[in-house]
């Protein structure tokens, strides 16, 4: 259980560097790794708590750190 909690540590920063850096985003790097692992924290813990997951753990892991990259960059940008 640890190794897949740092497994998806792992990939959702991998997520968060390869986001920003193809333009996907433009929060900056460090926010958006962030935002992934804040993310990919969230659904792992649902995915103990609930037993709700999509496949294997990496594939929750990608899944959960794109959603949380859409979501909350979406949510809190200003709309002029």
């Amino acid at each position: 259980m640890f190794l897949q909690l740092f497994g998806t540590v792992v990939i959702a920063g991998i997520v968060g560097y390869v986001a920003e850096k193809s333009a996907f985003t433009r929060n900056g790097y460090l926010p958006s790794i962030i935002i992934c692992v804040g993310g990919a924290f969230l659904f792992y813990f649902i995915r103990i708590m609930f037993g709700l997951r999509f496949g294997a753990p990496g594939v929750d892991a990608i899944i959960s750190s794109v959603g949380a990259l859409i979501i909350v960059p979406t949510h809190w940008r200003s709309r002029k």
